[in-house]
């Protein structure tokens, strides 16, 4: 591990158990009937999309769900900022998953000229209410911070660039905040300034190695849930009962074709 990087077989074991852990979690917020959101922000390519991916893979998406919203449309810039991520928060039982969130306006919006200084004024002075608010009726809030050095963010740049499964990641103006690398500095650290309140506390997530962010962010996030196995009814697979005579039609024309038997 001359690189510093986390060894993948020690990772994937590790992972695997977090995992299970992370379900567990999700039967204790169904059974308990909370409400639990996770914000994820950062650079681009910090990581937090990979970590998202790897907290919901064996979580029922009918409790846990990701939220991934697009730029807001006409008629939504006239709302309330808040008003559309509150359509997306948890009822009871439900876990959410911001990938970005309404932190938006205190990154990009902010940097990218995308809103006021009034606006993003008026921002900075509700997010922490509006927060307040939201841990006040019970929901459970956690946001987390990943950090990722300039170098490492051109280098991932560049193996996306070169990789025509991952290039759809990259966008114009993700390529943009390399040139505005001070500047998005400065509004994070404006950020924290007014949002890392007792309440809704950030946690930074180092994530210079990708492996190590994803354990070490499942972990902190499991150790801040007091949340105990749940006991579920013992289920049994029943007996199939005689056939009465049923007959499979012939399939149809348009069925799909094996391709999978060119492979055997």
């Amino acid at each position: 591990m001359g690189n510093g990087r986390l060894p993948r077989k020690p990772y994937e074991k590790e992972l695997f158990r977090l995992q299970g852990e992370l379900v567990k979690l999700q039967e204790w917020v169904k059974a308990e009937e909370q409400r639990l959101v996770i914000i994820f922000e950062g650079r681009d390519a910090a990581g937090k999309g990979g970590t998202i991916k790897r907290v919901a893979e064996y979580l029922n998406p009918r409790v846990a769900r990701i939220v991934a919203l697009p730029a807001p449309t006409e008629r939504e810039r006239t709302q309330w900022y808040f008003q559309r991520y509150i359509a997306h928060l948890p009822a009871a039982g439900e876990i959410v998953l911001f990938d970005r969130s309404w932190y938006n306006r205190a990154g990009v919006e902010r940097v990218m000229g995308f809103c006021t200084q009034e606006e993003y004024t008026r921002f900075l002075h509700q997010c922490p209410i509006f927060e307040r608010l939201l841990v006040e009726d019970g929901i459970l809030l956690r946001k987390y911070w990943f950090s990722v050095s300039d170098e490492e963010q051109e280098r991932r740049f560049h193996a996306r660039l070169d990789d025509p499964m991952r290039r759809w990641k990259l966008s114009g103006m993700d390529l943009e905040s390399i040139t505005r690398w001070e500047e998005y500095s400065r509004a994070k650290d404006e950020m924290l300034i007014h949002t890392h309140i007792p309440e809704a506390p950030w946690y930074d997530v180092e994530s210079e190695d990708k492996r190590s962010a994803r354990i070490n962010m499942i972990t902190h996030l499991l150790s801040t849930i007091p949340y105990t196995k749940v006991r579920r009814a013992r289920l049994t697979v029943p007996e199939r009962p005689p056939s009465t005579g049923y007959r499979r039609p012939p399939r149809v024309e348009n069925s799909v074709p094996d391709a999978a038997a060119r492979l055997s």
